[in-house]
């Protein structure tokens, strides 16, 4: 079994994810800067994540600021 890691090149700001050490035979952009790469079987075996620093910052934003719209409103009900 592969074991998943993570590089992530400073001064490309590109997080790349290594699920499988099986040869990519191919990609599939999912959205904009975020690609699947696909073994033959077109089973995921990467992800390549551009604009890195950007996208985890408004990720955990969005997830931190639901979470504390949520509180807000169970504390006002």
């Amino acid at each position: 079994m592969n074991k998943a890691r993570m590089a992530y090149f400073k001064n490309d700001d590109v997080l790349h994810l290594v699920i499988s050490d099986e040869p990519e035979a191919g990609s599939v952009e999912v959205s904009p800067n975020i690609t699947a790469e696909l073994n033959v079987k077109g089973e995921l075996i990467g992800i390549e994540i551009l604009s890195a620093s950007v996208f985890i910052r408004d990720s955990v934003l969005d997830s931190v600021q639901a979470k504390v719209l949520d509180l807000a409103e169970a504390k006002m009900a």
